[in-house]
């Protein structure tokens, strides 16, 4: 435990923060997830194009505050719309034949 009052006060934001950043996190996992359910449960088109949307919402507002890195954030969008692309490809190509 530090001594000096000015490391307390660290002591205290630094886990205000941390509860705020795992928040963001937690949300932002969540959203991906219920993308790749609905994609695995085979949801209609608009219902997964929505579902990435709030997705890449909830990614970029955690990159915003600084909970995670905004490279991080445009990896995951990246990789988030390449499954979901994929899949309604996929999906358009077995329509057709």
């Amino acid at each position: 435990m530090p001594n000096i009052k000015s490391a307390k006060k660290r002591v205290k934001v630094s886990e205000r923060n941390r509860l705020i950043n795992k928040a963001y996190k937690t949300r932002m996992k969540n959203s991906i997830k219920k993308v790749v359910k609905a994609i695995e449960d085979g949801k209609s088109h608009d219902e997964i194009l929505t579902l990435a949307k709030e997705a890449q919402s909830f990614i970029d507002k955690a990159a915003k505050i600084g909970a995670i890195h905004k490279n991080e954030a445009s990896r995951r969008k990246s990789r988030l719309m390449k499954l979901v692309n994929d899949y309604l490809s996929k999906e358009k190509q077995s329509e057709v034949q």
